[in-house]
């Protein structure tokens, strides 16, 4: 008889296309999956953490139509790892890489521990198409640009995905697990988790249908409808890619079907999943893009650094910007922001408000429900002018004519905001259900004056710049 595998999971909760499970499956014997609440999950934002508790409710009840079981423990992941070994009398530990630093240095660490012991210890891709390391310049080191990156990756001959096994032998009898509801997953959410929950469809079935739909509807008009904020243009899938609900792989494969069917829209829905594999390369190959800038000469930049009255109120979505505004309240609301949006808020944070992108990271950290460790660094840094292939610091979006531009209809706008309103939209007067009490905020309140008015943070910031290369 096989002894048990250890199915690790962690960002990979899905059956189809999962190597490590189609390994572990492939031994012969039972499989027990597994997920550990360690302090890599406990360190998670009030919103991502909620989400994450979703993705394992769903995934759970996935598992048991298929005659297996997720195994919840909460601890120190190697000891969580060697108790159930000694439990279930397991020889094998498989698991789905993952490539920020402090799992790297986890992982290895467990490794190299399960190895010595004699258990057979892997590590499988999976949440990425392109292992960091498989990409290289002619020169033989990593990618800073992205079209370089692009260029070097677009004809490569990528596997199809992996169907899900047919079956998932159980063993005879079942380690204890813990209750996913003792884990108090949303509780950092408080009462705005039952308005999040309201726009959320977790799990790989819901991931699986929103692909589908985007690739019959979506694909043809990708790259023209794309940042439009108002309109449902988009994948919806970096949500599903974080929690590894469904794999990059796919994706990929269902862009080129399009290509190949002559949908206009469908390369560009592959460069932007090939814009998160160059997001894990940048985090693998320089893990200083989380903490700091990435380019070292923008250390001497004065950037603001406090929590002040108008970076809370940026937070709040109360600068009196409207498209700022109703984005902060669309990622208040759902748990997710429209890309287009995602970089008028960063640059009206870090350019008009001339505020660290640190700050704004750490509040996308707590409130997107796809955050993600290298897309959110990278994205920060990109608006900021600070990182790779960033945006130059003189391009200063400007929130109002990107608003005439992608909102011309104001679809956008009414949907979040309903102090400008004389009826207000239901997603609008949500918001006020989701924020703290403490905050004290009402939809009859007036709308604010802006925070820092477009013209003057314009030019404040270019003098900034200026200052920064005078140095």
């Amino acid at each position: 008889m096989t002894a048990p595998t250890l199915l690790w999971l962690r960002r990979d909760l899905r059956l189809g296309d999962h190597p490590a499970l189609t390994a572990a499956v492939e031994r012969g014997g039972p499989v027990i999956p597994v997920f550990i609440h360690d302090d890599s999950v406990a360190d998670l934002g009030a919103a991502p953490k909620w989400r994450m508790g979703e993705a394992l409710r769903v995934f759970g009840e996935t598992l048991s139509e298929k005659g297996s079981k997720l195994i919840l423990r909460r601890g120190p992941a190697r000891e969580v790892v060697e108790a159930l070994i000694d439990e279930t009398g397991a020889d094998a530990v498989y698991w789905t890489r993952l490539y920020d630093p402090d799992a790297i240095e986890r992982d290895s660490r467990i490794k190299s521990a399960l190895k010595d012991n004699d258990i057979d210890a892997q590590s499988f891709a999976g949440h990425l198409i392109f292992e960091p390391w498989q990409v290289e310049t002619k020169q033989g080191g990593p990618y800073k640009v992205y079209s370089p990156f692009w260029r070097a990756v677009k004809d490569w001959q990528i596997d199809t995905p992996l169907a899900a096994p047919s079956d998932i032998r159980a063993p005879g009898s079942w380690p204890d697990s813990d209750a996913l509801d003792d884990w108090q997953m949303g509780a950092a959410m408080r009462r705005g988790a039952a308005v999040l929950a309201r726009h959320c469809q977790p799990g790989e079935g819901a991931a699986q249908s929103r692909l589908g739909a985007f690739a019959a509807n979506g694909l043809e008009d990708y790259k023209a409808r794309r940042d439009f904020p108002g309109e449902d243009a988009t994948s919806g899938m970096s949500e599903y890619l974080t929690y590894g609900e469904i794999s990059a792989r796919q994706c990929w494969h269902t862009a080129l079907r399009g290509e190949e069917a002559g949908k206009s829209g469908a390369e560009h829905f592959r460069k932007e999943v090939v814009w998160r594999e160059f997001a894990y390369h940048l985090l693998y190959h320089t893990p200083q893009i989380m903490t700091r800038n990435w380019r070292e000469e923008w250390d001497a930049f004065d950037w603001n650094e406090e929590i002040t009255e108008e970076v809370q109120r940026w937070q709040q979505g109360r600068t009196g910007i409207p498209f700022v505004d109703a984005a902060m309240r669309e990622m208040y609301v759902t748990g997710r922001m429209h890309n287009r949006a995602r970089m008028v808020v960063a640059s009206y944070l870090t350019k008009h408000m001339l505020t660290h992108w640190k700050i704004g990271m750490k509040w996308f950290a707590d409130c997107l429900t796809d955050w993600d460790p290298a897309s959110n660094s990278m994205g920060w840094q990109w608006v900021a002018g600070c990182g790779p292939d960033a945006a130059p610091y003189f391009r200063v979006f400007n929130p109002d004519t990107q608003l005439e531009k992608f909102d011309p209809d104001g679809r956008y706008k009414t949907a979040w905001l309903a102090e400008t309103e004389r009826n207000p939209s239901e997603t609008a007067k949500s918001y006020f259900d989701a924020i703290p009490k403490s905050w004290n905020l009402s939809a009859s309140d007036a709308y604010p004056d802006p925070v820092v008015a477009l013209d003057t943070g314009r030019k404040r910031a270019l003098a900034a710049y200026e200052a920064l290369k005078d140095d």
